[in-house]
């Protein structure tokens, strides 16, 4: 929660990236045997918190931009 208010702090490629390595760990732990549903919920978890933050990021830097923002919040 500490990055709530410092969307020009994002990183796209990180987020891009572990959204990738989350979504691939779900497929992962539903392939093992037996079924890791604890690692599933983990990476579901994971999976939706990094699609939140690219969707900050691609908010801020790509549809509304940083000019709705005051400068002294940067």
């Amino acid at each position: 929660m500490a990055n709530m208010n410092n969307e020009h702090s994002i990183s796209g490629p990180m987020t891009v990236a572990l959204v990738c390595y989350s979504s691939v760990f779900m497929r992962y732990a539903l392939a093992v045997t037996p079924k890791n549903y604890l690692l599933f919920g983990c990476h579901i978890i994971n999976f939706s918190a990094q699609l939140t933050q690219g969707y900050r990021y691609l908010n801020y830097w790509k549809y509304v931009g940083r000019s709705s923002v005051p400068i002294a919040a940067i």
